[in-house]
């Protein structure tokens, strides 16, 4: 991995890598904090501070590539007279693909996070507010061994029809649409999971929107395989939605990539030409807002293999009905 690292640093002339703790740190092997340096030969050398990850850069050093994830103070710190660019360049086609010992580290992530969401269906919802139930899932992230939790949605009722909504003091009630959603990171990797349920009995019209929303994860499954292209995919998700009369409501792309980060490449949106090969990862969230309503979105980890594309997280997507 390194020598393709190497490779493609001599393409770019680029003369060293300075990583800071971040998705490129630990796809070259970082471990907690300090800094990474990686430079014509050699192993990445660790470093303690910018300091002396400036003393590991060659003075020949022409061009730089650093963390995107680089804080100003400790740029300036670096000191580099080279020109500066984005390690980026460099290390984000690599991040595209991931090995089977990779894969098998997100499939576990993702069974984390959809253990999660399944136990959902048996906890008590009924007078509940949703920043109370968001508190509980959390902390049984943490109890699963979720090193970073990035976040926890429950949505209750109008707010499922809110992409940004952030948990509140709303109680949950019976003909409530409830949207929950868990995204966090497990041994490096991440996973997301989200999963629609009815309090009771679902809201008039509900249902066939939902369905809706698994018919363009359906699609997208089905398109996503190698040589397929990212737009390609959008586009069977999005012509699902349009084709059902709710395309002026979709969700803003219907997935993206996820790995080492929890939002990498690809991205599903109408110019993105990534083409798909095996070992690539999405997460696939198709969705519909409907303001002041209800929506609804399932969020599920894919790989790409080589037959097509295979679910790494498998909780139950039929509407279920919360009776407690």
């Amino acid at each position: 991995m390194i020598d393709e690292v190497r490779r493609r640093m001599t393409q770019e002339g680029i003369d060293a890598l300075v990583l800071r703790p971040s998705p490129d740190f630990r796809y070259l092997g970082g471990r907690g904090d300090g800094y990474l340096v990686l430079v014509g030969d050699g192993p990445p050398a660790a470093a303690a501070g910018p300091l002396e990850a400036a003393a590991l850069i060659p003075a020949s050093a022409r061009r730089v590539g650093v963390d995107p994830e680089m804080r100003a103070w400790e740029l300036f710190s670096l000191r580099v007279e080279a020109e500066v660019v984005l390690a980026s360049t460099v290390l984000a086609p690599l991040r595209l693909r991931r090995g089977a010992e990779e894969v098998a580290a997100m499939e576990r992530a993702a069974s984390a996070a959809d253990a999660i969401v399944l136990v959902t269906r048996e906890l008590a919802w009924f007078g509940t507010t949703e920043r109370a139930m968001a508190r509980r899932l959390w902390a049984m992230m943490v109890e699963t061994g979720c090193e970073e939790v990035l976040s926890v949605l429950v949505a209750a009722g109008e707010h499922t029809a809110l992409p940004r909504h952030v948990p509140c003091d709303r109680v949950i009630n019976p003909g409530d649409a409830l949207l929950v959603s868990v995204c966090g990171r497990w041994d490096g990797y991440h996973s997301e999971v989200a999963r629609v349920f009815a309090v009771a009995e679902p809201p008039d019209d509900f249902e066939a929107m939902y369905s809706v929303v698994l018919s363009a994860q359906r699609a997208a499954l089905d398109t996503l395989r190698p040589g397929a292209t990212a737009a390609e995919v959008w586009r069977a998700a999005r012509e699902t939605i349009d084709d059902s009369g709710y395309g002026d409501y979709a969700g803003e792309r219907p997935g993206r990539g996820v790995g080492l980060g929890r939002e990498e490449g690809p991205w599903l949106t109408p110019d993105d030409t990534t083409v798909f090969a095996p070992g690539m990862t999405v997460c696939l969230e198709p969705a519909i807002y409907l303001p002041e309503l209800f929506g609804a979105r399932v969020a599920d980890v894919v790989v790409c293999d080589p037959e097509g594309a295979r679910l790494l997280s498998t909780s139950p997507q039929p509407l279920y009905v919360l009776d407690h």
